[in-house]
Formats: C-alpha cells, sequence, structure tokens
C-alpha cells in the first residue's frame, strides 16, 4: 500500500510539473493576432528556412540553354507547341524546376505563357506574373498571350498589367503555331543578342525583330523598318501613342499597330 500511495504521489507530482512546464511557456506575438510558442515558433521558422532554400535551389537552375535548344517546363511535354518547336528543328530540355517560367531561350529570354484559359478565368494570372518577375529578373521576360475572339474583350486588362504595372514585355498570339513560330525565329536569331531587350542605343537591325513587327496586320516590311528606325525597342513601339506612330507609318497603319496591342472589343 505504502508502495502504490508513493507512485500515485511521484505520478501527480509528474503531472503538475508538466502543466507549470507549458504554462511558463512564454507566447510570443505572431501574425494577424494569432499566438505561438517557442517551440511552435521554431518549427514555423524551419519550415520558412528550408522553403527558402528551396527557393534558392529553384533558380539557380535556371540556366542558359545551348544555341537551337529550349529548356521546357515537363507541364508542356505533350504540347502542340512543343511538337510544332521540333518540327521547327529545336532541340527540347525538359525541366521540372523552371518555378513559374515556361520556357527558357538561347538569346537569355524567359516565356511565360498565359492560353485563352487563363486570361479568362479571372485575376489569378496577376499572381503568377508577379512570381515570374521576380524568380527570373536575371533574364529578359516576355509575356506570350494568346489573342483570341473569345479572350479580346479581356486583352486590354492584361496588357495594362503587364506592360504598364509589371514593366514586362508582352507579344499577343494566336495561339500555340503562331507562338511557336516566333519562338523558332527566336532561338535561330542571334543567341548572344535579345532582340526585345529595351535600350535606348542605336545598333544593328536584327531580322528577329523585323519578323515580330511585321505580324501587325497591315504593316509590312517597309513600314517595319520605318518603325523600328523611329523606335528602339519592341516595347517602345507597344507604348507608343497612335499620335506617335502616325508620324512614322500614316494614320491608317498606326491605329492598325495601335489596336494590336491594346485594342478590346469593348473600346
Amino acid at each position: 500500500m505504502h508502495t502504490r500511495r508513493l507512485l500515485a504521489n511521484r505520478h501527480k507530482n509528474n503531472k503538475r510539473r508538466r502543466r507549470r512546464l507549458d504554462s511558463n511557456a512564454q507566447k510570443l506575438p505572431f501574425s494577424h493576432g494569432s499566438i505561438a510558442t517557442n517551440r511552435d515558433l521554431f518549427g514555423c521558422n524551419g519550415i520558412l528556412a528550408r522553403l527558402d532554400n528551396v527557393m534558392e535551389a529553384k533558380k539557380a537552375t535556371l540556366s542558359v540553354p545551348v544555341y537551337g535548344h529550349v529548356i521546357a517546363s515537363e507541364k508542356w511535354r505533350d504540347s502542340s507547341l512543343i511538337q510544332n518547336l521540333k518540327g521547327g528543328g529545336v532541340k527540347i530540355l525538359f525541366e521540372n524546376e523552371l518555378g513559374t517560367a515556361d520556357f527558357l531561350l538561347p538569346n537569355k529570354s524567359c516565356i511565360l505563357y498565359l492560353s485563352e484559359c487563363d486570361v479568362i478565368a479571372g485575376s489569378a494570372y496577376k499572381r503568377k506574373l508577379v512570381r515570374y518577375r521576380t524568380a527570373c529578373s536575371s533574364f529578359q521576360e516576355l509575356v506570350l498571350v494568346e489573342k483570341t475572339h473569345l479572350g479580346e474583350q479581356y486583352f486590354a486588362l492584361v496588357q495594362k498589367f503587364v506592360v504598364f504595372e509589371l514593366g514586362l514585355t508582352l507579344l499577343p498570339v494566336g495561339g500555340q503555331t503562331e507562338a511557336s513560330q516566333l519562338m523558332v525565329q527566336m532561338v535561330y536569331g542571334d543567341g548572344r543578342d535579345n532582340p526585345f531587350s529595351r535600350r535606348s542605343s542605336s545598333r544593328l537591325l536584327d531580322p528577329l525583330v523585323l519578323a515580330v513587327v511585321q505580324q501587325v496586320p497591315g504593316v509590312g516590311r517597309v513600314k517595319a523598318l520605318a518603325l523600328l528606325e523611329r523606335f528602339s525597342s519592341i516595347h517602345q513601339i507597344c507604348n507608343a501613342g497612335v499620335a506617335d506612330l502616325e508620324a512614322t507609318v500614316g494614320q491608317a497603319a498606326a491605329q492598325n499597330i495601335h489596336n494590336f496591342f491594346h485594342k478590346s472589343t469593348g473600346s
């Protein structure tokens, strides 16, 4: 009996000691009024540190592919875009850890592709674009946006956010086929110089830039050359007002160019 009492008292004392230890654990203020014990905070910091390490590791994987190659996110493996790139003679390397980027090109460009579904589904694409700008800051960031009849009414909003709020270069495409044709031109252009670079200094005209400008309806080679003598990059052409464009290519072509980058069906 004496031994039982002794064991029972010891058990009670241990329970009291544990309660005192728990009550003495200082609770620290956390975000939005929540609280965490020292143990919880330590665990949270550990998780955050590990996440930071993972993000840094992902950034480190963004390497420039060699000439004639494209690094593509694994999710594009079975797409028609990839098949068209292969048909154009481009070698594809697939990578699981590209983050928000979809493609890396030899001219040190990265591409994020926004499909018609992305554009009309809501504003979730904005968060994706912000992450893309941060993660790929060491590359020239291009955004290819599908401009279709169904999604045209949303295009102006996407254009405003991408170009004017984030300062990225946007290129509208009719779909994956057109996007692959553009990418083939970029891959086999001058891999050491980026035609979308926003430099103000004059340089020799890149054939790729000329080809891209000629995608605008009503703009042929002569007008494209005139535009590229007046404006130093596609980004500047994209941001130019109708009046500025009109002085170079005339009223009709100026309106076509402006509509190509800005028009929505509600305008």
